[in-house]
């Protein structure tokens, strides 16, 4: 009887571990913020600007959080039709151990909890998540690098800004045109040993040019509205021009897969908010550098409350396959 009672535990335990590990996270990260900052802070940090302002951003990137998960699911359809909830979780688990943490070692939770929970390889998993990951910086660079055309605004340069940034913007579509030539070419030059390396990355991309499509317009709209609302977010803390605002949203994001990332971006964070912020145009002296460095904080906070809120919603959705 004993050893059934034992058998049957470790049983619940097996069914349930994603729903373990996501509450765990929760609740550890939620001990984490009131360790640093108090949870009375936070809510009092954002008072001066107005609880709707915070409410409204907080919609907003938790919106986005939603159209990650679609596109994965859309990814592979296959293996995670009729199953958004569970998929919804298992994203915003991996993104909260993103943020928790060093060194984007969050990053080998994603093939390792898709193996799990639709049982999809770990080779076109992680070679997936490599592509993706390449969407997403160019969509990153993409969306900040309208702050740059907003600071040609009125000069004689402004067309050719446009031009260079669309240039950029389909830089992606070009190269899955030619994804076969590439593919190719680098098999004659690499050793043989990197063939199976090649057919990863081959299985890695979309399936066709409508799967693209998709894949490639839901990154776009995931960063711009990320990082206009935390770019918004930024101007209006403090007090910031809307270039100086993209140029520290960026800061921030891209701060976040250096590898002196810091567990949940405390410090480097806000540190890349301001660095961003200023290279845009923001000013580095006296009393506006100590807004935008209370500013920087606020904004860090509003990321992390926003994924914390997100992973104790994701607890709400359908169970796992299996």
């Amino acid at each position: 009887m004993k050893n059934y009672s034992v058998a049957s535990q470790r049983a619940w335990i097996i069914r349930n571990a994603m729903t373990l590990l996501t509450l765990g996270i929760v609740i550890l990260y939620a001990i984490f913020i009131q360790w640093v900052w108090g949870w009375s802070s936070v809510l009092a940090l954002w008072e001066s600007a107005g609880l709707g302002s915070a409410f409204l951003a907080l919609v907003a990137l938790l919106g986005t959080y939603v159209l990650r998960t679609w596109r994965i699911y859309d990814y592979f359809p296959k293996e995670t039709g009729g199953h958004f909830g569970t998929l919804l979780r298992l994203t915003q688990v991996h993104n909260l151990l993103n943020i928790m943490l060093p060194f984007r070692s969050g990053e080998a939770s994603f093939p390792l909890l898709m193996k799990r929970e639709f049982d999809l390889s770990l080779a076109r998993g992680t070679a997936a998540l490599f592509v993706m990951r390449l969407f997403d910086l160019h969509a990153l660079l993409a969306a900040a690098g309208i702050g740059l055309v907003l600071e040609t605004s009125g000069t004689i340069g402004m067309h050719w800004a446009w031009i260079i940034w669309l240039g950029f913007l389909i830089l992606p579509a070009i190269g899955f045109a030619l994804r076969g030539v590439a593919l190719r070419f680098a098999a004659r030059i690499l050793p043989a040993k990197a063939a199976k390396l090649l057919a990863e990355i081959e299985a890695g991309l979309p399936v066709d040019t409508k799967a693209f499509a998709r894949a490639w317009g839901a990154t776009l709209v995931n960063w711009f509205t990320k990082i206009a609302v935390l770019a918004w977010v930024l101007c209006l803390l403090g007090a910031l021009p809307i270039p100086a605002g993209f140029g520290g949203a960026l800061g921030g994001e891209l701060s976040s897969v250096l590898p002196v990332h810091a567990p949940a971006g405390v410090g480097t964070y806000p540190a890349g908010i301001t660095a961003g912020a200023i290279a845009f145009g923001a000013v580095a002296t006296g009393a506006s550098l100590e807004e935008l460095g209370q500013a920087a904080v606020n904004t860090h906070l509003l990321v992390i409350v926003s994924s914390l809120i997100g992973t104790a919603l994701s607890l709400f959705a359908a169970r796992g396959k299996r």
